[in-house]
């Protein structure tokens, strides 16, 4: 398993309890990094705990929040299967949210009626990691490793069999063999500067997957949450926190000379009280243009004020959150907070069938570094489901495989990703983590929230020229703990993935979801309801059109 964020601790769990023996690799502390510990909000799964219920309603909504570009069947085991999942975690004695003895379902934009359970508005991410954690503690067949970056899928005869990684603390290059590989790392957020996630999202299991001889779908499609925290500084909280304090108190986005701008971009969103509440799309858009015109923030947003609630009523709301909020110095009833669209999630990725096996045997993958199940846009509260219910199938295939499958290993596999990181030498060359910071900005401002023609070829460019800069040979600069190298295979994986996302972003000429061109603003559904696929060939991103997502293995 690589990545010990929800998904690849689930994964782990699953593929022990088939009967597999688990190595659990991270290049961060086992289950304290990704996104999963981070969350703070809901999870989405027909239970029918207070409201009547089924798993068929769960997947409408995920269909139609997905834009026509689902793929059905991934969609299908997400909001079937999550139920499962859900009480399983109950079991685990995780601590959802209860009212008269059923699990509470709390409503989320997007659902049909209130489905999303939580443990607490602060810490339903952090108990399913602590969760998982408890169960691998008490695991026998799971083996952890920390600080290991996995640099290239080990491959044999066209199969996955195993991984090379370099050991972050020794400089060390480390070989692993398997019978059965796992992607587990999440999405791509760190490409861009405003992020939600931990800072080792930069898309490193696309890339593992494409080197590999994967496929990736979807790849234009990043979803941005409109009112990330900016400013003050928030130390231990959410940074997409602000939407249940916006829509329950109804909180005003004002730009940078105090006004109310709202009303200016949403006049069909007002709502029956008067209050201005802008849809997640139109939010980005209006706070995008506040700060383009020269009326943003000083951090460069908006501000979120609540000095209009008195202070009684904040707290009522939101009691231990008020108090948490303090301890970072900020007084709801007495200042506004600056915000800003971010990079949330990622709705593409790794292309799998219904077995979460990729095209290459023996490799899969599951959780956020899947595509294809979210279509254009993700539902609300489907991420963590879909870590759960993608980690058990992912976990359960991967040792099926295993123990049905003779040891392909040799040391040849791993050379060439070896050889690479021999190869590191101490020369002249950009600033590695300068460099990081210019892909990151340019990819906020050239194929952020907002694209066109224009700016994503300036993308493409800009790519092509941090592409050069860097080289094909690693930079070094210690012999032990080596953190120029580590920039340097950071960017070599982001450099690929973001040419990944640019480059079907460029071809779709519409705008669908997650994706908006400002050149090209209507939905074409005659030419565009088709999914795109990258590949890697000859070293060189390749992008094609599938209409329609074939069933089982055939289809990749």
């Amino acid at each position: 398993m690589i990545g010990a964020g929800g998904a690849g601790m689930y994964a782990a769990l699953e593929a022990e309890r088939a009967g597999a023996s688990v190595i659990l690799a991270d290049r961060s502390l086992i289950g304290r990094g990704g996104a999963t510990v981070m969350a703070q909000m809901t999870v989405a799964a027909a239970l029918g705990e207070q409201t009547p219920d089924h798993w068929e309603n769960h997947l409408a909504d995920t269909l139609a929040a997905g834009r026509g570009l689902c793929d059905e069947r991934l969609a299908a085991l997400v909001c079937e299967d999550g139920p499962r999942r859900i009480r399983q975690m109950d079991s685990w004695k995780i601590g959802w949210a209860r009212e008269d003895n059923h699990i509470k379902q709390a409503q989320a934009p997007g659902h049909d009626r209130p489905r999303c359970v939580y443990v607490d508005f602060l810490s339903t991410g952090p108990a399913v990691s602590r969760t998982l954690r408890t169960r691998l503690n008490g695991s026998s067949g799971v083996r952890r490793i920390g600080d290991l970056a996995i640099v290239d899928i080990a491959l044999h005869d066209g199969e996955a069999v195993g991984a090379t990684a370099l050991h972050l603390t020794t400089g060390r290059a480390v070989t692993i063999a398997a019978k059965a590989v796992v992607i587990a790392t999440g999405g791509l957020t760190r490409l861009y500067s405003r992020n939600s996630a931990s800072s080792n999202m930069g898309g490193d299991g696309y890339a593992l997957a494409l080197r590999a001889g994967a496929e990736l779908i979807d790849m234009e499609f990043v979803q941005f949450f409109p009112i990330g925290h900016l400013a003050p500084r928030l130390v231990g909280m959410d940074p997409i926190m602000w939407d249940p304090f916006r829509y329950k108190l109804g909180g005003k986005l004002l730009n940078g000379e105090m006004r109310e701008f709202e009303g200016d971009y949403a006049t069909r969103d007002q709502r029956s009280d008067g209050k201005y509440v802008l849809t997640r799309d139109l939010a980005t858009y209006a706070i995008s243009k506040e700060v383009e015109a020269g009326r943003g923030s000083p951090a460069g947003g908006a501000y979120l004020s609540f000095r209009h609630v008195p202070e009684v009523e904040i707290r009522r709301a939101f009691g231990p959150v008020v108090d948490r909020l303090a301890a970072n110095g900020i007084d709801l009833a007495r200042q506004p907070v600056e915000v800003s669209p971010i990079a949330h999630y990622h709705m593409g990725g790794i292309r799998v069938d219904d077995k979460l096996e990729t095209r290459v045997p023996g490799l899969y993958a599951c959780g956020e570094a899947v595509g294809g199940a979210n279509g254009a846009n993700r539902l609300s509260g489907n991420a963590i489901t879909e870590a759960f219910v993608f980690g058990a199938r992912a976990g359960h295939s991967a040792a099926n495989r295993a123990l049905n499958t003779a040891d392909a290993w040799t040391a040849e596999a791993a050379r060439p990703a070896v050889d690479l990181l021999r190869s590191a030498k101490r020369r002249d060359a950009p600033n590695m983590a300068a460099s990081v910071l210019e892909l990151q900005g340019l990819m906020s401002e050239k194929a952020g929230p907002f694209r066109s023609e224009a700016s994503l070829r300036e993308a493409v460019g800009g790519l092509e020229r941090l592409t050069r800069e860097v080289g094909e040979t690693p930079v070094s600069s210690a012999n032990g703990f080596d953190p120029v190298l580590v920039d340097w295979l950071d960017l070599r994986n982001m450099l690929l993935v973001a040419q990944s996302v640019v480059l079907p972003a460029l071809a779709r000429t519409e705008s669908r979801g997650a994706h908006q061109r400002e050149d090209y603003p209507g939905l074409d559904e005659g030419a565009w309801r088709v999914n795109q696929i990258v590949a890697l060939t000859e070293g060189r991103i390749d992008v094609r059109q599938s209409a329609r997502l074939l069933q089982g293995r055939d289809a990749i």
